[in-house]
């Protein structure tokens, strides 16, 4: 039998992180409110679609979070949960692709915050939702503000990311007020019936909508990367992933109910819906500030989403370095901060270029769906690798009579969860590379998508084989 290899070592890290902190830091990275627009967008039937979603990858996430993180919950969390299972190549692939999913993941959400705060400013200020320039130096202000937090330490990032958790709450219960005032006082905007809950399975849009929604889950396997900042990591990451599944359940779905009911499907934008939904509202009642009051809510949660995924994932590239596969110097920790501080440099570096290259040459709308689909190529090939590694793992521990049980079920669950999760992130990544209906150049669209994802990848594959190169040297 295989063993499962030691956890890197962890020199110097701050062990700062409790349970309520990392329930916070769930909500922050999971839930992006900008998913109940694009989920809207397509009508009632999107709640059928959140529903599958959540049975078919967020629970079967949920319960390979639980299990490895049991059993491996050491600082890297996936990476070593892959390594476990499959090997140093797979283990180094999984958290390659994981890592540089933020690299897109991060552009993305930057251009979407850059639009929502122009919402806070009225009409004065949406003109510049298409400038370039705009978008740049907003993205670039608040990319640098939360890599400087994350340099800082844990214990000042932690709040930023506390901050964004707390907004999202707020602006989710505003989504939640607004819906059912105006379906109260002026009748539902967009009428459910059981005929219009049905998706239609027959079009290929139907699959990338399941793709986008299968991506608003992703994150429980964030905290676990930070395992080896935990006060007690075997305990902590168990409680708070059955909180966040609740909580980021209802709120999508009853987010998506609200939005629906606030305003006509068909008129729902996908970056700015939420505050274009609750201006209406605000309109109607009399109530102006009521968009506005929202905006600033979802740029703060915005920013402590960012600010979560730029502490989370630079863990990644800090353990491999520890391992190796990756230059020495990301696995230098700051002598007074304890932080892995050249990796977020690098991060950050690398962001602000996809960033410059994304607004040149496409229009803003068209950058952001192209990042889209790159981050649900990266982001979920680590994730094949989770719910794979799920049921290997406890197979193994199975047959050796070791280890720690956390998710329930018997082997019979375990395997049906374990093959759901692999068959609905597959999914995802395979629709994610069709173009979206109205491209203007549907070929240079596939080539920037799959061409830059694959560049991406071939980049991370000659790291690893330097490395090797040079253990073997070693050795």
């Amino acid at each position: 039998m295989a063993t499962i290899p030691a956890t890197p070592a962890e020199p110097g890290l701050h062990r700062v992180l409790g349970t309520s902190d990392l329930v916070l830091l769930n909500i922050a990275a999971i839930v992006g409110l900008r998913w109940l627009s694009t989920a809207a967008q397509i009508g009632p039937s999107s709640l059928v679609l959140w529903l599958l979603g959540m049975l078919c990858f967020f629970v079967p996430t949920a319960l390979a979070v639980l299990e490895l993180s049991s059993r491996l919950p050491g600082e890297g969390g996936l990476y070593l949960w892959a390594k476990a299972a499959f090997g140093d190549l797979h283990g180094f692939v999984a958290g390659w692709t994981y890592w540089i999913s933020n690299l897109v993941f991060l552009p993305s959400s930057l251009l979407f915050g850059a639009g929502i705060v122009l919402h806070v400013g009225g009409d004065s200020w949406l003109g510049l939702a298409g400038d370039a320039r705009w978008n740049l130096g907003y993205g670039l202000v608040v990319l640098w503000f939360a890599t400087g937090l994350g340099i800082l330490g844990m214990e000042r990032a932690k709040w930023l990311q506390n901050l964004g958790g707390l907004a999202i709450w707020i602006a989710a219960a505003m989504v939640l007020g607004a819906g059912a005032w105006a379906g109260f006082l002026y009748g539902p905007a967009t009428v459910i019936t059981p005929a219009s809950l049905m998706p239609d399975f027959t079009q290929l849009s139907t699959f990338s909508t399941l793709a986008s929604i299968a991506l608003a889950f992703v994150g429980l396997e964030l905290g676990p990367i930070l395992g080896g900042e935990m006060r007690d990591a075997r305990r902590q990451i168990p409680r708070a992933t059955l909180v966040s599944c609740v909580l980021v359940t209802t709120i999508y779905l009853c987010g998506t109910v609200a939005l629906l009911i606030a305003i006509p499907a068909g008129t729902i934008d996908a970056i700015a819906g939420i505050p274009q939904a609750l201006s209406a509202v605000g309109a109607r009642l009399g109530i102006p500030q009521f968009g506005v009051v929202t905006a600033l809510l979802m740029t703060l949660a915005n920013i402590g989403a960012i600010s979560a995924w730029i502490s989370g994932t630079t863990r990644l590239p800090f353990v491999v370095g520890v391992d190796r596969y990756l230059p020495a110097a990301l696995a230098r920790l700051h002598p007074v901060h304890g932080t892995p501080h050249i990796s977020l440099l690098v991060q950050g570096v690398i962001c602000s270029l996809v960033l410059m290259l994304a607004v040149s040459g496409s229009t803003v709308k068209e950058a952001f769906v192209i990042l889209l689909d790159m981050t649900i190529i990266t982001a979920m090939m680590p994730l094949l690798y989770i719910v794979a590694a799920y049921p290997i793992l406890r197979h193994r521990a199975a047959g050796r009579n070791a280890g720690v049980t956390l998710s329930p079920g018997g082997p019979l669950i375990c395997w049906l969860a374990g093959f759901s999760g692999f068959a609905t992130t597959a999914l995802a990544i395979v629709t994610s590379m069709i173009p979206p209906t109205g491209s203007t150049n549907p070929g240079l669209f596939v080539a920037k998508v799959v061409g830059g994802s694959a560049l991406l990848i071939g980049v991370g594959l000659v790291f690893y084989r330097r490395g090797r190169l040079q253990i073997a040297r070693t050795a």
